[in-house]
């Protein structure tokens, strides 16, 4: 379970994309940095490789068991974002590998969409003739997924229909899990009418009633943890958050939204293959700032928000993995 949004554009013209990766810590993630002339393969399969790429941008993300190039959330040099998001159900179909130069499993599509596209309009061009396979990056399985992405004016949805690969129009610019994102869209229909106003007092016959508090006018704003429901608490809540007047503010905002999907260990239990059953939970957020091209990230047992700055990382450098901090705490203060 995951979600991710695009809070509002700030006055300053400052874009901002907030995500959670809500998934057991079984699967090992850690920081990852690919150079801007990175040489892509596609993982093989039956002996041949799959689709090759020559990078031009270079990217900061999250990575999957040790492998910089499986990438599972990540921004570029240029301002665009990605982020692979859980998709059960039967609502992701992989196509089979093929072999012609064409494949590209669900671990690589971040790394080449982010290695060689500046713009959602370049993503659109560089998916043409691309075939996307399913993997196992070492889950046991190949795991369902879509891909959102994101630049400074637009937001899409890469679902996987048993058909092909689709691409949809997102927006809201949010995101979460199964079903397709039309049927999220539709599902908005049943919220109309949800406000940061507290409604007027009402009579009835000469009975009259009154708001109970502030906050009355979010009443029906579902507030568990399935798909559908953390859709529209996000959308909700960029679509009635004030528009902030800075990158930073537009940063904080995220931030805040992030909080009300944390969560707690033990709140949702599930099966995680060879480990049995175990807890889902928020095992880190990032928000990733296009324009002021800052990424940032907090972990489970981290509160504290830590920040890659592209414009001073080194993508010259081999790509590379660094360790997440999962030991944080609290700080004491004296009074």
């Amino acid at each position: 379970m995951c979600t991710n949004f695009k809070t509002k554009k700030a006055t300053d013209g400052s874009v901002v994309i907030g995500r959670s990766l809500e998934f057991p810590t079984e699967m090992p993630t850690a920081l990852a940095a690919l150079p801007a002339d990175y040489s892509g393969v596609g993982v093989a399969s039956g002996g041949k490789p799959g689709k090759a790429w020559s990078a031009t941008h270079g990217i900061v993300g999250m990575c999957a068991f040790g492998k910089p190039e499986f990438l599972i959330d990540g921004m570029n040099d240029a301002g665009l974002s990605a982020h692979l998001l859980y998709m059960p159900g039967g609502y992701c179909t992989y196509q089979p590998f093929i072999g012609d130069g064409s494949d590209l499993c669900e671990a690589d599509l971040i790394a080449y969409l982010l290695g060689t596209c500046s713009t959602i309009v370049e993503v659109r061009a560089a998916l043409q003739g691309s075939n996307i396979w399913g993997f196992d990056p070492g889950m046991g399985f190949a795991p369902p997924i879509h891909c959102l992405v994101h630049d400074e004016t637009s937001s899409i949805a890469i679902e996987l229909h048993p058909s092909g690969w689709v691409i949809v129009e997102n927006p809201t610019g949010v995101g979460t899990n199964s079903p397709y994102m039309d049927w999220h869209l539709t599902n908005l229909n049943n919220y109309v009418g949800l406000s940061n106003n507290t409604p007027a007092d009402q009579t009835f016959g000469t009975f009259t009633i009154a708001a109970a508090g502030q906050g009355q006018g979010l009443m029906g704003l579902p507030g568990d943890f399935t798909p559908p429901a953390r859709f529209v608490r996000a959308a909700a809540q960029v679509a009635l958050s004030d528009v902030p007047v800075t990158g930073a503010q537009a940063e904080q905002f995220a931030m805040h939204i992030l909080n009300s999907f944390d969560m707690v260990p033990g709140l949702v239990k599930e099966s995680f293959g060879a480990a049995g059953i175990v807890d889902e939970v928020t095992v880190w957020d990032t928000i990733c700032n296009l324009t002021g091209k800052r990424y940032a990230y907090r972990t489970v047992t981290d509160p504290t928000w830590y920040v890659v700055d592209l414009a001073a990382t080194d993508f010259t450098k081999a790509a590379r993995v660094q360790p997440i901090s999962f030991a944080g705490g609290f700080t004491p203060v004296g009074i």
